[in-house]
């Protein structure tokens, strides 16, 4: 337990951190990363490149000083994280390296401003914050390594079958290179993909949304290759998997993960909408919803730049043909005139409230999206501004979490 007197000195240090959050988190990683560049086989090369992990760290920062007296507050998100952490590989011994260099960031950052009472207070709050990680985390390993089927760290999978859904899509089919069961998971949930991409100093991790119903005896995985733009270079992990990966190759897989799952005991209507590759856990939760015979009215929505775009379009629609509860509804961004020659997609341009009030039968349902942060924040604000229950809305953050604010 904290003393009223470092709780005192850490809520101090929040409007601190409001302002030099990034910048501390951005300098700790820097440290870090010189100091230990082992820790590069773990963390996503891009996210970092790109600034997501040093703003998603700084806002877990902040969160836990500013409700250091009531940690429980922010349990919730101390698993979402330690789903992740679990998924990567990440141990209770790098605890301590992050605590240092954390530590040396805030000084280096905040210069005088940091004293040693606020270095000291920190200390001892961050040792209390990474004995909770270290614990909710030890927990996740031991049940899914005691999982039938289930294992600790990476294992060897096989590529059975790879699939090209659109043409930026595609489904890995993946067998156990050991030929032995594998793990239940929940509809929603995620594996991480360990590969050596030859040239690459470092191993590359990246997480997957599980694209299928469990219960099936493999994983199926699927993926966009992100091809490089003016913004971004390409992603080095789904084009090496895309151009290179081939039926009969080995991946490693850690076990399933994550804490955005379907509720199933709900009776209510499900609402399914998704942007781009944002679909596969949504198509994970439709096929286990029908795959248990529901007769809960479904809605399911995708947003796609065209018809070439949309991946899994004819599965989607086979299974509104031969199941009356379900319904389907398309929105393209930017149609061609094949689209529209074939009648491909109900609205053109992007998902708006309006439209989703008219192909919604009930404001009163469950609510699930994942997509491109743009298309999660007006799906979220529709939503909110339509009068639904925060308690009903449900998403996923491709990558280190953000805001929809």
């Amino acid at each position: 337990m904290l003393s009223p007197k470092t709780i005192e000195i850490i809520k101090s240090t929040v409007p601190v951190l409001e302002v030099h959050g990034t910048a501390i988190t951005k300098r700790f990683y820097q440290m870090m990363f010189a100091k230990h560049p082992e820790l590069l086989n773990i963390f996503n090369h891009a996210n970092q490149k790109q600034g997501r992990q040093q703003t998603a760290l700084a806002n877990a920062v902040y969160a836990a000083a500013l409700y250091i007296d009531k940690l429980e507050t922010i349990l919730p998100v101390v698993k979402q994280i330690g789903h992740k952490h679990r998924s990567l590989g990440v141990k209770a011994e790098h605890y301590p390296i992050v605590g240092e260099n954390l530590l040396a960031a805030i000084k280096d950052v905040l210069g005088d401003a940091a004293t040693d009472e606020i270095l000291q207070a920190w200390a001892e709050a961050y040792g209390v914050i990474a004995d909770a990680f270290i614990g909710v985390e030890h927990e996740m390993y031991d049940q899914a390594s005691g999982e039938p089927g289930g294992w600790a760290d990476f294992r060897e999978f096989i590529v059975q079958k790879k699939v090209r859904e659109s043409e930026v899509i595609t489904s890995y089919y993946l067998v156990p290179a050991d030929v032995g069961a594998i793990s239940a998971y929940e509809p929603g949930q995620y594996v991480s993909v360990k590969v050596e991409i030859p040239g690459e100093e470092y191993t590359h991790i990246r997480q997957y949304s599980l694209s299928d119903a469990p219960g099936n005896p493999y994983y199926r995985i699927s993926v966009k290759r992100e091809d490089a733009t003016q913004d971004k270079p390409a992603g080095k992990v789904s084009v090496y998997l895309a151009e290179e990966v081939k039926e009969g190759d080995t991946l490693l897989l850690s076990a399933p993960a994550g804490d955005f799952t379907l509720n199933q005991e709900d009776s209510r209507p499900v609402v399914l909408l998704s942007g781009g590759v944002g679909l596969t856990p949504m198509i994970s939760m439709l096929n286990t919803l029908l795959k248990a015979g529901t007769d809960r009215p479904i809605t399911f929505i995708h947003a796609a730049q065209n018809g070439n775009m949309h991946a899994m379009k004819q599965a989607v629609e086979d299974l509104a043909a031969t199941h009356p509860q379900l319904s389907v509804h398309w929105c393209y961004e930017k149609p061609t005139e094949q689209d529209r020659l074939n009648g491909a997609f109900h609205k053109e341009g992007y998902i708006d409230l309006p439209w989703l009030q008219s192909i919604v039968e009930t404001k009163d349902a469950n609510y699930y999206f994942c997509g491109p942060i743009p298309f999660m924040k007006a799906i979220n604000n529709a939503l909110l501004e339509w009068g639904v229950p925060a308690d009903d809305i449900h998403y996923e953050f491709f990558g280190p979490a953000a805001t929809l604010a």
